[in-house]
């Protein structure tokens, strides 16, 4: 059986229902989607997409970082979006995130998210 390790940090939102910030198995990090919360107050970050996908970045950031990783090591990111008309937003902001080859990526339009949230990402990153 694979090693599991169980990712967690106070730099980033606790987990809002029954689940792992992250977990790492071996040369794999999986990080669970993070929505656009300010990890001290757990509320959403004031401010329109731009500003919830810096958040989201941030929060994904902090818990790369924890599991020993670098978020620009990802190699997939799903995007939930409630509005497709905010991809040339979010795409611009990932764009000052990574770098080529930049990570493959699903963004999916959906009807809601927790908290009522434009945006939430997840990833895989390679360590």
């Amino acid at each position: 059986m694979t090693n599991i390790e169980c990712i967690q940090t106070p730099a980033a939102p606790t987990a809002i229902g029954p689940y792992s910030q992250a977990i790492k198995s071996g040369a794999l990090v999986f990080l669970s989607g993070q929505i656009p919360l300010d990890p001290d107050t757990m509320a959403l970050v004031e401010g329109g997409i731009d500003e919830h996908t810096r958040q989201v970045f941030r929060n994904l950031s902090a818990v790369a970082e924890a599991a020993d990783a670098c978020l620009q090591n990802a190699v997939k990111l799903t995007i939930y979006l409630t509005d497709l008309n905010n991809f040339t937003q979010v795409n611009n902001i990932m764009a000052e995130h990574f770098s080529e080859p930049y990570p493959a990526r699903a963004t999916i339009q959906v009807s809601a998210l927790p908290k009522q949230a434009m945006v939430e990402i997840d990833a895989i990153i390679a360590v």
